[in-house]
């Protein structure tokens, strides 16, 4: 289960990514000769999948529960960016100690998902940005979370829940076409099912919580009352 707990950080499946040259055998995301030690293709690959995040979170973060893990303040990444040992970041660039390790750590999904979807999905995403040439944005040198919180700088999130990723999903032909258009249908017919049923789903959480503007009524009312006793 990707959160089984409020207080725990859940648990990740960060997919280390490369590619190799058919001919022979070496590493097409290398490039000694970068300052990040990554080639064009790479960084391709890396605007390919945070162009297309939002909607491939839908297959990596298959479940409702799968959201209770991408939030802010815990170890999982919610901020659309890469970066190199940035952990913050949905892409982190691992430090390796030969151009044979250079490699892309995709760190939003969990072991819920169908790995067989969950690889064509991201395959796709890095080669439609190969494909097209996509550039890479600026790298996030910082831990976002604290920047965020001081300077107030807010950045590209992935999807918020299970219905904002089908949303998304939605919205993307290559994942129609990379999952074919069978299993498309049905995994977006199943999500919805899975999301109304939530909706329905009555918790603990919802009966118990008092919203805080309803207890500030409350004081109020108490106090209108106790200040015309205290006349009378």
């Amino acid at each position: 289960m990707p959160k089984p707990a409020r207080q725990l950080s859940g648990s990740g499946m960060h997919i280390h990514q490369s590619l190799s040259y058919k001919a022979n055998g070496s590493n097409a995301f290398s490039d000694p000769g970068d300052s990040h030690g990554l080639s064009k293709i790479a960084k391709h690959f890396i605007a390919g999948q945070l162009a297309h995040a939002r909607g491939m979170c839908a297959v990596l973060a298959p479940l409702v529960n799968s959201y209770k893990r991408l939030v802010r303040g815990y170890e999982a990444p919610v901020s659309i960016g890469w970066g190199r040992v940035n952990r913050s970041a949905l892409i982190r660039i691992p430090r390796v100690h030969s151009s044979a390790s250079t490699r892309l750590e995709l760190r939003c999904p969990d072991p819920s998902c169908n790995p067989y979807l969950a690889f064509a999905a991201m395959l796709a995403a890095g080669l439609d940005g190969i494909r097209r040439e996509l550039p890479v944005p600026m790298q996030l040198k910082k831990y976002l979370y604290r920047v965020e919180r001081e300077k107030g700088i807010r950045t590209e999130r992935t999807s918020g829940s299970l219905a904002e990723a089908i949303l998304e999903l939605e919205k993307i032909p290559l994942y129609r076409t990379a999952l074919g258009a069978h299993i498309s249908e049905r995994f977006i017919s199943a999500k919805r099912q899975e999301w109304d049923d939530y909706r329905l789903e009555v918790t603990p959480w919802g009966t118990q919580y008092v919203p805080a503007d309803l207890l500030i009524c409350r004081f109020y009312r108490c106090f209108i009352l106790s200040a015309r006793i205290a006349r009378t």
